[in-house]
């Protein structure tokens, strides 16, 4: 039964167990839109190290005590360029397949651009997959735009 009241809270060391679950489904949910990846295990995040870093945040949404759906932000240092020095990367951006639909991603992302707010990042960038229009519109509903293309070539070197 899903529960209609979602909270969100700071990740905890003893989340772990499923937050490496919800990592192996975002490599799951990504391997359709990127051949490159690996077929054999693969981790994206050092997450002990997300959780005990004071430039980032880790959240997590909960169906009373079951974890649905996650998220961070991490500060990350800008080009040189640009009118910002630092910025907060969204990544480990998941939701279960089964809570879906309900803006569950939504909050975790507000809780996240709260959080950029309060340690004064004012620029927020995330990467999608061109092709993952699902998660594009859910990003567009909470003010993102799209930004720049990544365009990738394989030669046919060995």
């Amino acid at each position: 039964m899903i529960n209609q009241e979602i909270s969100i809270r700071e990740a905890v060391i003893e989340d772990l167990p499923v937050l490496l679950q919800h990592e192996q489904g975002v490599v799951t949910s990504e391997r359709p839109f990127d051949p490159t990846i690996r077929n054999s295990d693969v981790t994206y995040y050092d997450l002990n190290a997300l959780m005990s870093n004071s430039r980032a945040l880790v959240l997590v949404a909960c169906d009373g005590e079951k974890i649905v759906a996650t998220g961070y932000a991490l500060e990350k240092f800008a080009r040189h360029y640009l009118d910002h020095e630092t910025f907060a990367y969204l990544g480990f951006m998941y939701t279960d397949p089964e809570y879906r639909g309900r803006g569950i991603n939504g909050k975790i992302i507000s809780g996240l651009q709260e959080w950029a707010s309060s340690v004064g990042l004012t620029e927020i960038r995330l990467h999608v997959y061109s092709e993952n229009e699902p998660a594009i519109r859910a990003y567009e509903k909470v003010g993102f735009k799209k930004h720049m293309v990544e365009m990738r070539l394989r030669t046919n070197l060995p």
